[in-house]
């Protein structure tokens, strides 16, 4: 986090201190935070499976949230680690501005800009997330640990993009990165792709330079 509110903290974690949870039937091997590695050999890594179609409700994932205890909520946090000028007092950003990354649009009105889910709620849901504990899928939809996780963007492009995965939905600009995120943050959380998500993202990565930063694991706990 850029500057964060009194003394904040960045969530880190270990691969070390890691357990490595088995979902789906597969295990995935632990990475150290932001190492490097080739994007499709990490897309390869995920679990191939037809979503599952029932069940969602936003409710199910607690946000925005204060996880850490810092006064600050996961909105507040996104908006302040986003920032491209401002000051942060408290919890708010003081003559902040903030470029969307999917239309490039510009703002210094923070309400005009919604906090995206990179794989929205109900993505994760069919994707695996319908296993999940409350706990669990509360520290999904407020994970500050990947920055990719979340991320500030403007509202039109965030409702334009909805609850579709990339063989639906891309945005404007940034398409490798978008796809290398995406990844990132499902294997992070163990989640599975579909087959024509697994065919969009591979067709994406074949413009793209080969590596990609992959997070550490995500704790998660089946109910």
């Amino acid at each position: 986090m850029v500057g964060g509110p009194r003394g904040k903290r960045a969530y880190r974690f270990s691969a070390v201190s890691l357990v490595v949870l088995v979902t789906m039937g597969i295990g995935i091997a632990p990475a150290q935070a932001d190492s490097k590695r080739s994007a499709q050999r990490v897309l390869n890594s995920l679990p191939v499976s037809p979503e599952r179609t029932s069940g969602y409700d936003r409710d199910l994932f607690d946000h925005w949230s204060d996880l850490d205890d810092d006064g600050c909520n996961t909105r507040e946090e996104v908006l302040i680690q986003e920032r491209k000028a401002g000051r942060v007092v408290d919890c708010e950003v003081v003559g902040g501005r903030w470029r969307s990354a999917f239309d490039r649009d510009v703002t210094r009105n923070s309400s005009s800009f919604d906090i995206d889910h990179y794989v929205p709620l109900k993505e994760a849901w069919d994707s695996g997330a319908w296993r999940w504990n409350a706990g669990t899928r509360e520290r999904f939809a407020n994970d500050l640990g990947y920055r990719g996780s979340l991320i500030a963007v403007s509202a039109s492009s965030n409702r334009s993009k909805s609850d579709r995965d990339p063989s639906d939905w891309l945005p404007e600009f940034g398409k490798c990165k978008y796809a290398k995120t995406w990844i990132a943050v499902k294997f992070r959380w163990r989640l599975a792709v579909d087959a024509q998500e697994k065919s969009t993202l591979s067709r994406i990565l074949r413009g793209c330079s080969p590596r990609m930063k992959v997070p550490s694991l995500a704790r998660v706990v089946t109910r």
